[in-house]
């Protein structure tokens, strides 16, 4: 029995490595998230940013349980209050909880979409569901009957969509749903995801496009170099970085086109030799001596932030 106040999903302080060998069959643990934390609601969208790196489709994986054999994870994932176990992840995946791939390829190839939405759905009444969520989403019936080489960039994701929403899951996970689609039909894709949060689900939204993210998302996480940098409610990115906390998040806001790609220098550092400070320091323009040591997250402003120096 879960409180209504329980996250649908809270992931505490995760960290992923991975087992490989080097040169002369020396094995090495390579841990390329260091310490993600994040939850998210009922009817909420929070979306997750950062530059590629930053560890957001491995976050995706580590919830599913679909990381390959060689990684190793640490922390907490919970869903709905409990611990999300490899055994309850083999339960819930596909059903309560569904992924929203990044590509279309994860669409059959050799199956008709309609078959492959019902058989998502898994029941007796799958074919009928079906049926309605492609109504739902501007999909006509001939659509059921063709294959995935078939229909268009929009129609594609769309498709996705349906195959995940199809068995009504409590927690939806959208990795980058929105590439090589236009500007009209991305917006349609981010208000998709935003009607299944206003009937309840609750929703993360892995994406590089800030911009649209602003439009649906309640809250933004912004990931950097396998941390959460800040989470902030969307509102506070849409007033400005003054509105912001940390030096990262108001330096991924500068590089936005509307703010003339604004560059900072440096580079996200290799997971194989973090530094032993802030993992933002060396780019960092507030960096001091006491940036030093381990920075935990900490609430401020109606957030979350990592830093030190965050006011």
């Amino acid at each position: 029995m879960t409180s209504k106040d329980t996250p649908v999903l809270a992931v505490r302080e995760l960290q992923i490595s991975f087992s490989m060998y080097r040169k002369g069959l020396r094995k090495e643990s390579l841990r390329v998230i260091r310490s993600l934390s994040l939850d998210v609601r009922k009817g909420e969208i929070v979306a997750v940013v950062g530059s590629s790196g930053a560890g957001k489709s491995l976050l995706a994986h580590a919830v599913l349980g679909i990381l390959p054999s060689n990684a190793v994870t640490e922390g907490e994932i919970l869903y709905k209050g409990e611990t999300l176990t490899p055994a309850l992840q083999r339960k819930y995946r596909g059903t309560e909880i569904a992924l929203i791939p990044q590509s279309v390829d994860y669409l059959d190839p050799l199956m008709r979409v309609g078959k492959q939405a019902a058989c998502a759905g898994g029941g007796p009444e799958a074919q009928r569901a079906a049926r309605a969520a492609f109504a739902r989403y501007g999909l006509e019936p001939r659509v059921e009957r063709l294959f995935p080489f078939q229909l268009s960039g929009g129609m594609a994701r769309r498709v996705l969509i349906v195959t995940a929403v199809v068995a009504r899951p409590a927690l939806i996970i959208a990795d980058e749903p929105t590439p090589g689609l236009g500007a009209e039909a991305a917006t349609e894709t981010l208000r998709h995801f935003r009607q299944l949060a206003d009937g309840g689900a609750a929703v993360l939204l892995i994406t590089h496009d800030i911009d649209l993210a602003l439009h649906v998302a309640d809250r933004i996480a912004v990931f950097y170099a396998g941390t959460t940098a800040e989470i902030a409610p969307a509102e506070d990115f849409k007033r400005g970085r003054d509105a912001l906390r940390h030096p990262y998040s108001k330096a991924f806001l500068d590089a936005l086109p509307q703010n003339a790609f604004k560059p900072i220098a440096g580079a996200q550092p290799y997971a194989g030799r973090p530094p032993q400070a802030c993992l933002f320091a060396d780019r960092c323009p507030e960096r001091t001596n006491a940036c030093a040591g381990a920075v935990a997250m900490r609430a401020l402003r109606g957030g979350e932030v990592r830093c030190i120096h965050a006011t």
